[in-house]
């Protein structure tokens, strides 16, 4: 059974991925454990600190593997080798100006109300998030309505 993850990254994380079509993502090493109930068919909605916004969506289509080969790299921790790696395939890709302010949606979403509203942010924390499939839906179709381009239905 498929599940849902917000992915937390900054700009270049991002930018990175974007940069390869959408077809690969890294996660930190600090995530060991929780990127391996990763798996195919799963979705993942990309969040981008700094920005505060949700800027795409993608399919992982390729379990976790370990590669230490240094692709993605944060400008705030440069050692960081981001080893664990997924195949993906693009959902909806934005352009910048199209991504979508991620604070209004803290009432709507199941996950973030653990937090306070004026603690928002505090959903995002972190490098990855599960959330129900239900916040899953509703995010992607919100980035398929602001989306330029929508690669793959669900």
């Amino acid at each position: 059974m498929a599940k849902y993850w917000v992915v937390v990254n900054g700009p270049e994380i991002f930018g990175k991925t974007r940069e390869l079509g959408f077809t690969r993502h890294a996660f930190k090493s600090t995530r060991s454990k929780i990127v391996q109930r990763i798996s195919p068919g799963d979705g993942l909605i990309f969040y981008v600190t700094g920005k505060k916004q949700l800027a795409g969506a993608v399919r992982v289509i390729s379990p976790v593997v370990e590669d230490r080969t240094r692709v993605w790299q944060s400008k705030k921790k440069p050692e960081e080798l981001y080893p664990f790696r997924v195949n993906t395939e693009p959902l909806v890709e934005l352009d910048e100006e199209r991504w979508l302010d991620a604070e209004p949606y803290h009432d709507q979403m199941q996950w973030t109300q653990k937090w306070p509203r004026e603690h928002w942010t505090l959903a995002y924390q972190g490098n990855l998030r599960e959330i129900p499939e239900t916040d899953f839906e509703i995010l992607l179709r919100d980035l398929r309505e602001s989306g330029k381009t929508t690669v793959a239905s669900k």
